[in-house]
């Protein structure tokens, strides 16, 4: 029998298992979790939320004379600017009696804005129009009219904004109410004469 010859190998280097390894634990584990992420992500939701009881399909019945109008800071600009009286404006409009609603935010930015809107804010400092108090922090207008419209689905919304305008429509059963061609125009009541 013959020796084994023992040469030396070169350029071989010791196998070594990367970081990046799925056999590691910590890739492992890693991997788990994606994978749990990706399943939650496809998983179809099961909750439908809450519809308001007021609502019947996208009419709501929850509006009904006299009627709670929510009005916008805008809106009292472009009613000065149009020189409408706001009470019989309302009624013209909605053939009905309208409480006008005038939230403490809405006053605090007609204030904001300073002698140029002073007609605005004292037609809104009117004793015959009901102030609704805000229980939240700032005074931007917007936020309150649009949380106060979906927690209570028994207000007209008067506005020309049309950002708010959009974020309203989003909300099913609450009509609109603007300033256009020198009258009171609203949309989405459900039994607003079609002209």
């Amino acid at each position: 029998m013959g020796t084994v010859k023992k040469t030396r190998k070169f350029a071989t280097v010791k196998r070594v298992i990367g970081q990046r390894d799925a056999r590691l634990k910590k890739n492992q584990l890693s991997g788990e979790a994606e994978a749990n992420k990706k399943k939650k992500e496809n998983e179809v939701i099961r909750e439908v939320p809450q519809v308001s009881s007021a609502l019947f399909f996208k009419y709501n019945t929850a509006l009904q004379p006299p009627y709670s109008v929510l009005i916008d800071t805008n809106f009292l600009s472009h009613t000065v600017r149009a020189k409408l009286d706001l009470l019989d404006s309302l009624m013209d409009c909605l053939y009905a009696k309208c409480t006008p609603i005038i939230t403490s935010c809405v006053m605090a930015e007609l204030e904001k804005l300073g002698p140029k809107y002073r007609i605005a804010l004292r037609i809104a400092r009117d004793e015959r129009w009901e102030t609704l108090k805000c229980d939240h922090k700032g005074t931007y207008a917007d936020d309150c009219i649009v949380d106060l419209c979906v927690r209570h689905k028994v207000y007209i919304v008067g506005t020309n904004d049309k950002d708010l305008k959009r974020r309203l429509r989003k909300i099913p059963g609450v009509p609109i109410m603007s300033v256009a061609r020198g009258k009171y125009v609203i949309e989405r009541l459900p039994d607003a004469p079609e002209k």
